[in-house]
């Protein structure tokens, strides 16, 4: 129950800044607009691959919001007003999780409705993603809380949009990592960008998804979120100190 009544309390905090929860939902889908309006030549363009990578896109301003909400708690003492009480670590890490899930889960309805509009085919397939993609997004939101414990409300948002590029270069979504050779290409593959976005693409289309992806995108999930509970639950210490 409290973890949830501080999930409540995580999302009144996220909608009270309409303009950037409208930012985060616009940019994405007037990229979605304007590449295929100017019909971009690449496979990466087509809305059954672009798609994807704008929910993709989408997610790493989640990263954002995150880092700025975790970071802003921190500063405002409530975490250390918080840390008389019961809840354990775990438990404030999944009341930030559900108080984005439903705003990931109109973010990836309002993606697909214009996809649609545009031309991209309805099938079962689309239901599955956004299913997936709620599993994609813990990555996103646990890379924000680990950067929300480290650094301040100011710097929050300048060591979020890291991931933002990140996502933009590394992922695949504009270009193909084998059109800028083969270091780039490793960097690409080390990271878990590429991975996830090749799950949701996969899904979405019915395609084969390499063992190689689930592989490296469940890692560095797994590594993110102990890493986030950990440095939380350090901060939340030394805070209080």
């Amino acid at each position: 129950m409290r973890m949830l009544n501080f999930a409540k309390r995580n999302f009144k905090e996220l909608v009270r800044d309409p303009l950037s929860l409208i930012f985060e939902i616009a940019l994405p889908i007037f990229l979605l607009f304007i590449f295929q309006q100017i019909k971009v030549p690449g496979e990466e363009y087509m809305l059954e691959n672009f798609t994807p990578g704008i929910i993709l896109f989408g997610f790493s301003f989640i990263t954002l919001f995150t880092s700025t909400l975790i970071a802003k708690d921190r500063g405002s003492s409530l975490l250390i007003r918080l840390g008389t009480s019961p809840m354990k670590s775990s438990d404030y890490i999944l009341g930030y999780i559900l108080s984005l899930i439903p705003i990931i889960l109109i973010q990836d309805i309002l993606f697909f409705i214009v996809a649609l509009l545009m031309g991209l085919s309805f099938s079962i397939n689309i239901i599955y993603t956004i299913l997936i993609s709620l599993v994609i997004s813990i990555l996103f939101i646990s890379f924000g809380i680990l950067i929300g414990s480290l650094v301040s409300e100011k710097a929050s948002g300048g060591v979020g949009s890291i991931i933002v590029q990140l996502v933009s270069f590394t992922s695949g979504m504009y270009f193909s990592k084998d059109l800028v050779g083969k270091g780039f290409a490793t960097i690409c593959e080390i990271l878990p960008f590429e991975s996830a976005l090749n799950i949701i693409r996969g899904v979405l289309n019915n395609s084969e998804i390499l063992t190689r992806n689930i592989i490296v995108f469940g890692v560095y999930t797994i590594i993110v979120v102990i890493l986030s509970i950990i440095v939380f639950k350090r901060k939340m210490v030394s805070d209080n100190k």
